[in-house]
């Protein structure tokens, strides 16, 4: 068969939904990457404290959490599109706060606007994905999207550093956060005027039903578990605990690569393409070995890599933490591909919004946590212990991961 055919059976699969999304993270994502590299740095500039930092995040995850029930229930009951859609354009417009922000005040409103609008579409995202993939394809569909969404971002931290350069740390974040609503913007128009509901039977949906099934929803999201099987349960859980301690740290890199590990603000902004070069090399042949060999042991080699990436990044120099960045962003390849299409083997089509719901609620709360202990540690014990929190938090998650949660016998449609 000659190379080009190939080449064409292999991605036949990209088209239709799953093309619009892709591209529309490739907006989405490249626009986030450009403010994420100095976001802490900015808020502090603003007035904020480490410990109030936390506390932005703290919010920020909390207003995530708050409407992952209903966000899941409408899902799956009135459709997909619709929430998708419409809740982008909120995303896109709550980014005005940070772009204008006098003080750090105003970044936590835009924090938990921005959470809310999220929150309530990303179950129905994350199903559409699965929905629009078809299961002999679904490592290799997630790997794209893990490999798209790093080649799209690789240019973030490079524009991030020339704005550095030429305007300055305030300034320069203000200038990110205008092309952050822009390009937001257009992904919203896209995803508007391209998607297509994949849910057939759903009913016609209305802002009401957001509020007025809130009761039903957490009820029948929590109800959910006794229709998956066990698996998929420890698989939710340790990916949460992993996800608390990584919160910890997570807000504070940039701080403590620039302030404590003294390396040039510019120069840290072009370490941070490391990791997303690293992710594009991965993408395909990881989503390969968990098409055709197996799904766990990727999450697993992912665990172990954030242990060795956490330890050179608290401990490093300039050398170590461009290791660390490299071996964050193969984890990162490893986990998204492997516990994604994982997650699609073990859930029932029409109960994948109340599951991606109930994960995403569970997290954004102890994300929430993580956030405030990660700054108050911060600021008033170490700067070196969220990091080595974060390391032994992986423990348990990868037992629970070895031992407990099983591969389907047949992979969910």
């Amino acid at each position: 068969m000659p190379f080009i055919q190939r080449l064409k059976e292999e991605f036949s699969f990209i088209k239709g939904n799953y093309a619009v999304l892709v591209v529309s993270w490739i907006l989405l994502d490249f626009a986030s990457e450009i403010p994420a590299v100095y976001y802490a740095l900015y808020v502090l500039k603003l007035g904020a404290t480490e410990t109030i930092v936390g506390i932005i995040g703290l919010s920020q995850f909390l207003a995530l959490a708050s409407l992952q029930f209903p966000g899941g229930y409408i899902a799956d009951k009135f459709g997909r599109k619709w929430i998708i859609c419409t809740m982008t354009f909120g995303v896109a417009l709550s980014y005005l706060f940070y772009a204008l922000a006098p003080s750090w005040h105003f970044i936590l409103i835009g924090a938990v606007l921005m959470a809310i609008f999220n929150s309530t579409y990303q179950p129905a995202l994350m199903a559409m994905i699965a929905d629009s993939l078809p299961p002999e394809k679904r490592g290799m569909g997630f790997g794209i999207v893990t490999l798209i969404g790093s080649a799209s971002t690789t240019p973030g931290p490079v524009v991030a550093s020339l704005l550095y350069s030429a305007f300055g740390l305030e300034y320069g974040m203000r200038v990110a956060y205008t092309i952050v609503v822009a390009l937001f913007l257009a992904a919203a128009i896209l995803r508007t005027f391209r998607l297509k509901e994949t849910i057939k039977t759903a009913e016609k949906p209305s802002f009401k039903d957001l509020w007025r099934s809130y009761p039903t929803a957490v009820r029948e999201t929590l109800g959910v578990w006794r229709k998956v099987p066990k698996s998929l349960f420890y698989l939710v859980w340790s990916v949460i605990i992993v996800q608390f301690g990584v919160s910890a740290v997570m807000l504070f890199f940039s701080v403590y690569a620039v302030n404590d590990l003294l390396i040039d603000g510019a120069l840290w902004g072009i370490l941070n393409i490391a990791a997303p070069i690293t992710t594009i090399i991965f993408a395909i042949p990881i989503g390969k070995i968990v098409d055709k060999v197996n799904r766990k042991i990727p999450t697993l080699l992912a665990y172990g890599l954030f242990v060795f990436a956490m330890w050179f990044f608290v401990n490093g120099n300039v050398l170590l933490v461009l290791i660390s960045l490299i071996l964050v962003g193969a984890g990162q390849v490893m986990m998204n591909t492997g516990l994604s299409a994982l997650m699609a083997d073990l859930t029932p089509k029409m109960e994948r919004g109340k599951v991606n719901a109930f994960m995403n609620f569970a997290s954004f709360l102890f994300m929430a946590l993580g956030n405030f202990v990660g700054g108050f540690l911060y600021e008033h014990v170490s700067h070196q212990l969220p990091f080595y929190i974060a390391i032994a938090l992986v423990i348990p998650s990868f037992i629970l991961t070895l031992i407990l949660v099983k591969e389907p016998e047949k992979r969910e449609e």
